[in-house]
């Protein structure tokens, strides 16, 4: 499609007029009284909706939300989460070595004033302005503990959130390197872990890119280069402006261009986390474990705009070195209720890789390797939206000092019992599939004046069909546990702990160790052998 410069121009120029004019118009008469800024926001964000998710208007109020989001990893601030529990807010996680941790805030812990401004009535971003600030300005925190009342006064500090969240040596001598986001210096991150790891000589390295939901989109292409020599092309952004087109490729030779590497995905996987998955697969260079990736195959470029506020636009879709857009939602296109829809089936497409591999466009990056991803009994979801397991792990921590190291710790058959008797007088309910389904053929034999007699069926199949909460928690135990240490490990060794003690469990970390270990498997997915990477037909590993 050519890109008609002097045409846009007088459209643009043409239809600023006619919306200028009707803003007037409508600002000066309309019989009620109007808010001139609450109408432009309205006018702006209907505009931006009818595009896609990630073009969006940024006013100067929420710059500098908009700057941790998709830019920088530090802010001014405690360094803890919180989260709302029916209407109350909780401290929720720490940060280790920041104010919050210093202070000896506690999960759980009920923040009630910040600064004399009371919480009640708050939302999320108003938490957020109160608790941030300038480093070394001081914040007072009212809070309820145990029932008590306590202040504390805090001196913030800079917050830095790394966007490398974990590395180190797994067993077999695999390094591993979580990399959560890709904002500024997240391949410097990832490269001084890589340096550390590869003084261990590692027998290869898994990059966990599980979660991310991208960003910048250089810092992906220098990522690439760690493992990949220099001139090789890792991404093609094309824009319908001529401008907006262009070719990223590596600049420099790979630290380690012969290291075996497995990278992880999900589907929360998006953006530049996709392209860093799918260059290493185009290339041949990885294998790509996990289940199949979200598909954000678009670019985004912000613009500034008169005072002190900006617009991100989508400026390209981009391609991998295969020539694939791995974009799943077609926003260019809606059905007829005006939703957006994803690409057809019959749009997919083949594309080869260096080596002959077969991988498809649209709808993400299919991995080489699909492992199950981790779905959570009725039960245990009930247990977490009720905030159940975060009590629990809030009064452990309350009676327990310490415990055992991060990778070792494990709760016994006597902490479970001990969690089971802390939900009695605790509402956990919840609907299974069975419990619908029989209310729905009650429902339909009510309607036909059949109940009577398949009332006394029904009831058998609820008792066989239909397990107790008692009877469920014996049945998921093993899964709950598993969560629940996790959350008391929190307690104790915040993130990095969580990280250690779910590796044990990890499956998707458990297939990126059998490829590593197995080099006639990785060298079978590598040649495109056997049924390795085809829609439909993965090789799947539960």
């Amino acid at each position: 499609m050519t890109w008609s410069f002097k045409e846009d121009l007088f459209q643009i120029s043409k239809n600023l007029d006619i919306f200028a004019s009707l803003y007037k118009e409508v600002s000066i008469n309309y019989v009620d009284e109007t808010n001139p800024s609450d109408l432009m926001r309205t006018g702006i964000d209907a505009m931006l909706d009818n595009l896609d998710p990630y073009t969006e208007y940024v006013p100067e109020s929420e710059i500098e939300d908009y700057k941790l989001k998709y830019v920088s990893t530090q802010y001014g601030g405690i360094g803890a989460s919180t989260v709302f529990i029916d209407g109350k807010l909780y401290i929720n996680d720490l940060v280790e070595g920041y104010p919050a941790y210093k202070s000896d805030l506690r999960s759980g812990d009920q923040l009630v004033k910040i600064d004399g401004a009371e919480v009640k009535g708050k939302d999320r971003k108003d938490i957020s302005l109160l608790l941030r600030g300038p480093k070394g300005s001081q914040v007072e925190l009212l809070m309820i503990r145990d029932g008590s009342v306590i202040t504390k006064k805090l001196t913030r500090d800079e917050i830095k959130q790394p966007n490398v969240k974990y590395s180190g040596m797994l067993a077999d001598n695999i390094g591993y390197i979580r990399l959560d986001k890709f904002l500024e210096n997240s391949a410097q991150e990832v490269k001084d872990a890589a340096v550390v790891l590869g003084k261990s000589k590692p027998a290869g390295m898994i990059l966990d890119l599980r979660y991310n939901g991208g960003g910048i989109l250089q810092e992906a292409v220098k990522i690439v280069n760690l493992f990949v020599n220099k001139d090789v092309l890792v991404v093609t952004q094309k824009g319908r402006n001529p401008q907006k087109t262009m070719a990223y490729k590596t600049t420099s030779q790979a630290l380690f261009p012969d290291v075996p590497v497995v990278v992880l995905i999900s589907g929360s996987s998006a953006s530049a986390s996709e392209i860093v998955a799918g260059a290493l697969q185009d290339l041949d260079r990885a294998i790509v474990v996990g289940q199949r990736s979200y598909g954000k195959g678009l670019v985004q470029q912000s613009f500034s705009l008169p005072y002190n506020s900006l617009v991100k636009v989508t400026v390209a879709k981009y391609f991998t070195p295969s020539g694939r857009c791995i974009q799943a939602v077609d926003y260019a296109h809606r059905d007829e209720n005006g939703k957006t829809v994803k690409f057809a089936d019959s749009s997919i497409t083949r594309f080869s890789t260096r080596a002959g591999r077969n991988v498809y466009n649209s709808n993400g990056i299919y991995p080489d390797v699909v492992v199950e991803p981790v779905k959570y009994s009725e039960i245990t979801n009930s247990l977490l939206s009720k905030n159940l397991l975060f009590d629990y792990a809030n009064s452990y921590k309350r009676n327990n000092k310490a415990i055992a190291e991060a990778g070792v710790f494990q709760l016994n058959d006597k902490d479970y019992a001990a969690f089971v008797a802390s939900l009695s007088g605790k509402d956990y309910a919840y609907s299974s599939n069975a419990d619908r389904l029989l209310s729905d053929i009650r429902t339909s034999a009510e309607k036909d004046g059949k109940l009577a007699l398949v009332k006394k069926d029904l009831e058998l199949l609820k008792e066989k069909l239909v397990g107790t909460p008692e009877k469920e928690l014996l049945s998921n135990k093993e899964e709950i546990k598993r969560i629940l240490e996790s959350q008391i490990v929190g307690r104790y060794y915040y993130d990095r702990g969580r990280i250690v003690n779910g590796f044990r469990y990890d499956k998707d970390v458990a297939a990126a160790r059998s490829v590593i270990n197995n080099a006639g498997k990785m060298m079978a997915i590598l040649k495109g052998e056997g049924e390795y990477h085809t829609i439909g037909n993965p090789l799947k590993l539960k």
